[in-house]
């Protein structure tokens, strides 16, 4: 599966940690990253992440580019959560591009590990068939 990754300054260290600890599940996917997410994320874990632009200079728009062609099929966008925060138009889109497609999304450390648990499951497979990416329509195309 092609899972997307974003996390704000305030919440890299978090995303590195969740990452080693899952490190093992996510192994088995294709990840890609904003720039400087995916840069803490590979050294520390040694995956091989798809490093994106930054966050600043259109990394994020890069995802919303792939949710909005189906090609994302979990979404793990930790978010700062400082009571002054204010998100910007390119985070609802992020948002509203999920909610349109039944991407799933987690923003938060719990929701993560309850969707990373559920896709080492298999619970997530009926992701397969929707994203045109995946090895079930590589497959089917190779049928035709």
């Amino acid at each position: 599966m092609e899972i997307a990754i974003i996390a704000t300054d305030t919440k890299k260290e978090l995303m590195t940690e969740f990452c080693i600890a899952y490190c093992g599940i996510l192994s088995k996917h294709n990840l890609c990253a904003t720039s400087i997410t995916a840069k803490y994320i590979s050294e520390a874990t040694g995956l091989e992440i798809e490093r994106l632009l930054t966050g600043e200079h259109g990394g994020e728009e890069q995802i919303i580019s792939r949710l909005a062609y189906n090609e994302i099929d979990v979404l793990l966008n930790f978010r700062d959560t400082r009571p002054d925060t204010e998100y910007g138009e390119t985070e609802h889109e992020l948002m509203r591009m999920c909610d349109l497609y039944n991407i799933p999304v987690a923003t938060n450390i719990a929701t993560a590990e309850v969707i990373i648990t559920a896709l080492d499951r298999g619970d997530l497979s009926w992701r397969e068939i929707f994203n045109p990416r995946s090895e079930y329509n590589r497959k089917k195309k190779q049928k035709i």
